[in-house]
């Protein structure tokens, strides 16, 4: 057990979980905040399409249940949309508040 607690403490788990746990809430606040901020402007923009429901019909089904094929690339724009965003609001916290040059030495 004592291994295992020095492998906590030199390591910095227990800093890297409060990280994740941070970085999780800040990306779901993120998303919240593309999905129904950013994404019904840029549908505006676009004529008021709505992001998620983009789609290419590559194959339309001859009969009543017959087999179609369609690539919802919308899904994926704002998919692509919510990372940068995320991206950004990560970086920038960092940057202001000056994680990036911490300096910081483990205790023996």
């Amino acid at each position: 057990m004592q291994g295992f607690m020095k492998f906590v403490r030199e390591q910095g788990v227990v800093g890297l979980a409060v990280g994740l746990a941070i970085g999780s809430a800040a990306g779901e606040a993120v998303t919240a905040l593309v999905e129904n901020f950013i994404n019904p402007i840029v549908g505006f923009i676009l004529g008021g399409a709505d992001l998620s429901g983009l789609s290419l019909d590559l194959v339309k089904p001859a009969e009543e249940g017959g087999r179609a094929l369609s690539l919802g690339y919308g899904a994926v724009i704002s998919s692509i949309i919510t990372l940068l965003a995320v991206a950004f609001v990560i970086y920038y916290i960092v940057k202001k508040t000056g994680l990036d040059k911490m300096d910081v030495e483990v205790p023996e």
